[in-house]
Formats: C-alpha cells, sequence, structure tokens
C-alpha cells in the first residue's frame, strides 16, 4: 500500500555520520510503522525501498559528507512493507568547531507530478544498475542533467515547483 504525507505535515529525523539514526519525530515514526525503540541506534537505510536506485543515495551521501545540503525525492518502506515517498533536505549538522557531527533530513509532500517524472527517471537507472552497477546508474543521471543544464539540486527542486 502506497501510504501519503498530508500538507504540512515533516517528517524529521537526525543521524550520526555514520548514519545511524539518533532521533526521529511522531510522523517519522507513523510513517515508518515503527516505534521510537526500533528505530534509535539503527541505520537510516533500514527504510530504504528496493524501487530507489542506489546511484542516488551515493550523490546524496557525497554532498552531505562534502558540507553541502542536498534535496532528493525518496521512496521509503515501512515496517509493514507500505511505502511512501517524500520531498527531503538533508543537511550536514557541525560542532562547534565546524566539524560534520550528524546529518539532519526534513523530509515532506513532494508535488505528484515530480513522483510521477522521477519513478520513469529511477526505472531508468534501476536498470541500468542490474547490468552495470552503480556508476552506470550516475551516469544515466548525469547524462540527464547535461542534457537540461542543471546541476542535482537545480533540477530535483524544479520538479517540486
Amino acid at each position: 500500500m502506497l501510504k501519503h504525507l498530508k500538507d504540512g505535515d515533516f517528517i524529521v529525523s537526525k543521524t550520526d555520520t555514520k548514519g545511524r539514526i539518533t532521533y526521529v519525530n511522531k510522523i517519522f515514526m507513523e510513517m515508518g510503522e515503527y516505534s521510537e525503540h526500533e528505530l534509535l541506534g539503527k541505520p537510516h537505510n533500514m527504510i530504504r525501498h528496493q524501487d530507489m536506485p542506489k546511484a542516488v543515495f551515493k550523490l546524496l551521501w557525497d554532498y552531505v559528507q562534502s558540507g553541502k545540503e542536498v534535496f532528493a525525492f525518496v521512496i521509503n518502506k515501512t515496517k509493514n512493507g507500505n511505502a511512501y515517498w517524500v520531498f527531503a533536505n538533508v543537511t550536514p549538522s557541525y560542532d562547534s568547531r565546524g566539524n560534520i557531527v550528524g546529518f539532519y533530513s526534513v523530509r515532506r509532500m513532494p508535488n505528484p507530478s515530480a513522483i510521477e517524472a522521477v519513478k520513469s527517471l529511477y526505472q531508468t537507472m534501476l536498470n541500468a544498475e542490474r547490468g552495470g552497477g552503480v556508476s552506470a546508474g550516475t551516469k544515466v543521471l548525469t547524462d540527464l542533467l547535461n542534457e537540461k543544464g542543471m546541476d542535482y539540486n537545480e533540477f530535483i527542486i524544479s520538479l517540486q515547483g
């Protein structure tokens, strides 16, 4: 079953630098069908849906580990096998000395027309990854961005509108 965020809902989570969950809000737990106890200390990728290209997550990690924020459309899986799409913004968190100590993510309801466009792109990326690994999925995305003359964040934000 596909679940939907309501307009005005925000899913919030924090992780350490290894991607282990250190904080979740109530909406995260409700959408994911997990209790706080089941989430804290676990790898954030426990909610990774099989329809998400690995290349998108590699790009996301490359951005935030280098200190940049990133936007993405993500489909997540729930504890009970359901799924939900989000428009995500992920940013690094810093300590007082400027060191990255974790990551902060806020997700909200995605533009439905953006999801239709992204589904097709993600399927093409997944097909490429099956034959040529993450680098093949990355090439599909890079070729599209070059064709559009946009960087990744510009492309994603243009779809969200």
